[in-house]
């Protein structure tokens, strides 16, 4: 009836014979796969519940159909296009797989980045990478042919990659640059502390070292013991939001944490949704795939709604004193949407902003041009926070490592650049 999925046959026949039978259970099984592979949060529960509502609405139109498995693996308005041209392709559309063939061939265009067919192209480009064949993939054999491309005026690969946004990157990009963020190194500001140590040339003399010197010399020397204020990088606390609007940008942003959190101590990282979950132990494991592996364990609210400000309260209330202490420095990661719709959210944020040395707010909507703070939770939070940065590429990140690494005065940048948005 929809043409024969691209899985080799399970039996005797070709083609599906039903809802409850023959391949069409394993097709959707292989749909799904590719469905998450260009980028849809689509997990086994999902898949189940797919094979389960095309039994229950049966086969007769190809429109049925479609529609069954978008009530399904679609949450989202942004997925509809995705979903869309997958389904066309998976299911042997000839029009679309005649655009999916042409996506793979060598062209030369300018950039037309902002278009609908700027858009478009980005979306069927991660389905083919999705929908390819594992031959595809991997890496030519020894001995053929390696084709030479003058690239005299082009942009560079990694230059590219350092200005592509994470929504728009396809799997090969994102491992570049997952393994780009592993060699990042965020310089941290040292800041003088309430201990002292022994210090020859330092400003205060050490009166007690100084009178232990006299005793041993017998009166004969009076000697003056130097001192100096241990120097030493604030902690720095990471709570990264998992929401579904922010789906793409946290599971990117966890390979950034856990990179910080090779490179230095004293690294504390939460993430939230509609709850607030503590993940420094697991990050702190050497092999990202282990951490990331418990961590999905542990965290139950992937792809949720958010609640900023009950998940700040506990925050607040059992793990600021903790972490927060010898004036922290605090990253927080969110697009500022919440469900509550901003209750109780700037109280919590006052009282964050109190309790740490510096807080940096990273918003991936600040990568478009026309951004403008109307959202009640964004609202919330923007007057407690001193600096307001994009977070939706490597280069922003690089720009954050450099403003971590020069820190100017509390409330500066962000006050200058949003007061006049918010009155």
């Amino acid at each position: 009836m929809f043409g024969t999925a691209p899985v080799p046959p399970s039996d005797g026949e070709g083609g599906a014979k039903g809802p409850k039978g023959g391949r069409l259970p394993e097709n959707i099984m292989h749909f799904a796969r590719a469905l998450r592979v260009a980028g849809l949060p689509v997990g086994p529960g999902k898949t189940l519940d797919a094979i389960r509502a095309v039994e229950t609405a049966g086969l007769r139109h190809r429109k049925d159909f479609y529609w069954t498995l978008h009530a399904v693996f679609v949450n989202r308005r942004d997925q509809k296009e995705l979903f869309d041209q997958a389904f066309h392709i998976f299911w042997r559309d000839p029009q679309l797989l005649e655009k999916m063939m042409s996506l793979l061939l060598p062209e030369v265009r300018p950039d037309i980045d902002g278009s609908e067919e700027a858009e478009r192209k980005k979306t069927m480009r991660r389905i083919a990478e999705a929908l390819a064949p594992q031959s595809r993939r991997e890496a030519p054999e020894e001995g053929e042919q390696e084709i030479e491309i003058d690239a005299t005026l082009t942009v560079s690969d990694e230059e590219r990659l350092q200005t592509r946004d994470f929504e728009d990157m396809t799997n090969t990009e994102m491992e570049e640059a997952r393994r780009a963020m592993a060699r990042m190194r965020l310089p941290l500001m040292n800041v003088k502390t309430r201990r002292f140590q022994p210090k020859r040339n330092g400003r205060r003399v050490d009166m007690r070292r100084s009178f232990r010197a006299i005793m041993k010399s017998g009166g004969d020397a009076m000697p003056l013991e130097r001192r100096a204020r241990v120097e030493r990088h604030p902690p720095l606390v990471v709570l990264c939001d998992i929401s579904g609007s922010m789906e793409r940008y946290s599971r990117m942003m966890l390979h950034f944490m856990h990179a910080m959190t090779s490179d230095r101590d004293r690294v504390h990282s939460f993430l939230f949704g509609t709850r607030l979950s503590n993940i420094t132990r697991h990050l702190r494991h050497r092999d990202i795939d282990v951490a990331l592996e418990r961590i999905g364990e542990q965290v139950q609210d992937w792809s949720g709604g958010t609640r900023i400000g009950a998940t700040l309260e506990e925050f607040n209330r059992f793990w600021s004193r903790r972490v927060l202490g010898q004036g922290a420095v605090v990253l927080m990661i969110t697009d500022g949407l919440d469900r509550d719709a901003g209750d109780g959210l700037e109280l919590e944020m006052e009282r964050l902003h109190k309790s740490c040395r510096r807080l940096i707010w990273l918003n991936p909507l600040l990568r478009f041009e026309g951004f403008e703070p109307k959202a009640r939770g964004i609202r919330a939070i923007l007057p407690h926070v001193d600096d307001f940065r994009p977070v939706h590429n490597l280069e922003s990140l690089s720009q954050l490592a450099e403003a971590l690494g020069d820190m100017g005065p509390r409330r500066l940048e962000a006050a200058r650049t949003w007061s006049g948005e918010l009155a």
